[in-house]
């Protein structure tokens, strides 16, 4: 196989290609492409016999939005239509992880953000004494009376979507959520 320079209106996108970037992300990618065009070189677009991408789907999407006139691909001729498919999924699968003590500490977080990695940040401490401050709580209190009040829960990244789920699923049965939580808190606390 050898990496070849083509028009890029002879490349076909892959309509049964299931990844997307969308978004934010896709933009990223739109910039790298303008940025480091020698990339495309070094990781060509993958192609078949008849033109259509198993590999750089999204690549060339971003090349057509960049104005690139011409791609790098190489042909995979050889594969067959069942390997083509595992091509095209095991191309966009994600093997390794990050190791992101390396990553906080040897690299740049806006460059990681830019070139479209997303970054764990450290998440701003929270003052919750705002919530015992006499103006607060003398603003709360001269609400309209009978309107709920909330209390903002927090939950770790990984717990919030199930907690979503959960308190919607109690809410659609009628439950009134504070009320239940509050007596669940109370009976902990009798515990102590």
């Amino acid at each position: 196989m050898k990496i070849e320079k083509v028009k890029i209106g002879l490349v076909k996108n892959n309509p049964n290609n299931p990844r997307v970037i969308k978004d934010d992300k896709f933009k990223k990618l739109v910039t790298s492409v303008k940025e480091f065009p020698a990339m495309l070189e070094i990781r060509p677009i993958v192609v078949n016999d008849e033109m259509i991408v198993l590999g750089g789907n999204m690549r060339l999407r971003a090349c057509i939005e960049a104005g690139l006139k011409e791609v790098y691909i190489i042909k995979a001729s050889e594969l067959t239509p069942e390997q083509e498919k595992e091509f095209i999924i095991k191309d966009n699968v994600g093997f390794g992880e990050w190791n992101w003590d390396e990553l906080a500490n040897k690299w740049d977080a806006q460059e990681l953000t830019d070139w479209g990695l997303d970054v764990w940040q450290q998440p701003p401490e929270i003052d919750y004494d705002i919530l015992n401050d006499d103006d607060v709580s003398n603003q709360l209190e001269d609400m309209t009376d009978g309107v709920k009040k909330a209390i903002q829960i927090e939950f770790e990244a990984e717990h919030f979507p199930e907690a979503q789920e959960i308190i919607k699923y109690w809410r659609d049965k009628g439950l009134y959520i504070g009320g239940f939580l509050m007596e669940k808190l109370k009976e902990e606390k009798e515990k102590e």
